[in-house]
């Protein structure tokens, strides 16, 4: 089941260096907090019972990191019965995976792009359904960011759609993504935006990069969201409607106030949104003669 679309949500991510911060947070400060339940999964002692106390003050959401949705081998099922178990534990609404792969005879710890053509259409749809019938719940994918592209039959966007198609899943929006690879690849973000389907996308991510010498743009969630992600973001809610959307920040982190002043960015777009969704059309009356 897909987290509710009407009520503005703005999320931070859950990491491990910032428990001490996030346990003494004002409630409120955040609407929810985003895990990886693969990084959870079995942890007692001092951080089990720091998730604990926070998953008992925030909503939690769950974003997955290595289920290879795009991968050959086959996908773990013990990995996803205790996944399973996780989201039933902690009444998890919504529960993320990437479109990409990241194992091979063991974990890679990267995530790799698949080929975008219609024979991964179909093997990453049948995956994701397979996926979806473990869990017993639908799944949001999340466009990932790409330095190498491989075989390319379809468009980025085309192979998206087809999956979401496919699989009949959500689609987790990280506009940083979007933004990186737009630049990298030379497409047009917005042109890209324009051809999502709203019903489908459950939730988005924001995030910072970085700018090489190059000129390439690399998704490292290091640093601040970059202007030209925050428009990117405000478009994505006036054309879609708000969304649920979560702050990655995995390194390099700054004093909490810093971090939650990003949330309240988040939740200044989106309350501007649903502002201007509320407010009336206004109509042209004809002249009367």
């Amino acid at each position: 089941m897909t987290a509710p679309h009407a009520s503005p949500r703005a999320g931070l991510g859950l990491r491990r260096a910032l428990i001490p911060q996030l346990l003494a947070m004002d409630a409120g400060a955040v609407d929810f907090l985003e895990c990886a339940p693969d990084n959870w999964i079995g942890v007692g002692g001092r951080n089990g019972a720091a998730l604990a106390r926070l998953a008992a003050r925030f909503p939690l959401s769950g974003h997955g990191l290595s289920l290879s949705l795009g991968g050959t081998a086959p996908l773990d099922l013990e990995l996803l019965r205790r996944t399973r178990g996780f989201l039933d534990r902690f009444d998890v609404a919504l529960y993320s995976e990437h479109l990409s792969y990241c194992s091979d005879d063991g974990h890679l710890y990267d995530l790799l792009p698949i080929p975008f053509t219609e024979e991964a259409v179909r093997h990453v749809a049948a995956r994701i359904r397979q996926a979806q019938d473990a869990l017993g719940r639908r799944i949001a994918v999340e466009n990932v960011s790409y330095y190498a592209a491989p075989h390319q039959a379809l468009a980025e966007v085309d192979f998206l759609l087809a999956v979401l198609a496919e699989a009949d899943c959500d689609l987790l929006l990280d506009l940083n993504n979007l933004y990186v690879n737009a630049h990298n690849h030379g497409y047009d973000a917005r042109a890209f935006l324009a051809r999502l389907p709203a019903a489908r996308i459950a939730s988005m991510h924001i995030a910072g990069h970085y700018d090489d010498e190059g000129g390439l743009k690399i998704d490292t969630h290091g640093a601040p969201v970059r202007d030209d992600v925050w428009a990117l973001l405000a478009e994505a809610y006036a054309r879609f409607g708000v969304r649920p959307t979560l702050l990655e920040r995995d390194f390099g982190f700054p004093p909490l106030p810093e971090l939650l002043a990003e949330v309240g960015r988040i939740r200044s777009l989106q309350t501007v949104a649903a502002r201007a969704a509320a407010r009336p059309v206004e109509r042209t009356e004809p002249a009367h003669v």
